[in-house]
């Protein structure tokens, strides 16, 4: 989630999010979670971060969060994702280097649309939580709720990565 040359802004939540997902460990569970349940991995680090800062979200919190971003996540994030991962392949092709050079251009937006995605979460959730204590059981408890909201089941190693890394 860092690409060198680009100046992004940081708050409090992009850099846990940054320092959770320097950790290979942590990459896998994120990904796990995305592509086998469809998860929005920025509202899951939002939940581990508001977990880990002792507050607690209910079922109606974790809707209007995905609500508040579903239009941002479909329109921009999920589509410069897709755009990304249709590139790889083609990095073996003849003109690998221009077409490496596009997709790595490419992922430094894609990262700076997730850091907008957070901003908006970091703004506008502000105050939505109430008062818990910072413990591991509460995270489980916020990625179970998202799962919920999601109708699918997180992996369970992936869940407990997750809930490691946000309390390591």
């Amino acid at each position: 989630m860092s690409t060198p040359g680009l100046p992004l802004q940081t708050s409090p939540f992009w850099d846990f999010s940054l320092r959770l997902y320097r950790r290979a460990a942590f990459r896998a569970a994120c990904l796990a979670i995305q592509d086998e349940a469809g998860a929005d991995v920025n509202i899951a680090l939002f939940l581990l971060w508001q977990a880990s800062r002792g507050h607690a979200f209910d079922a109606a919190a974790v809707a209007r969060l995905d609500a508040l971003v579903a239009p941002w996540r479909g329109e921009v994030v999920v589509r410069l994702r897709a755009v990304r991962r249709f590139l790889k392949p083609l990095e073996s092709g003849a003109e690998d280097d221009d077409v490496a050079a596009l997709r790595r251009e490419i992922k430094t937006v894609e990262l700076e649309s997730e850091r907008l995605q957070q901003e908006m979460l970091h703004r506008e959730a502000a105050g939505w939580g109430s008062e818990a204590a910072a413990e591991p059981a509460l995270a489980s408890r916020h990625l179970a709720l998202y799962a919920a909201h999601l109708g699918h089941d997180f992996p369970p190693a992936a869940a407990d990565a997750l809930v490691a890394a946000a309390f390591a």
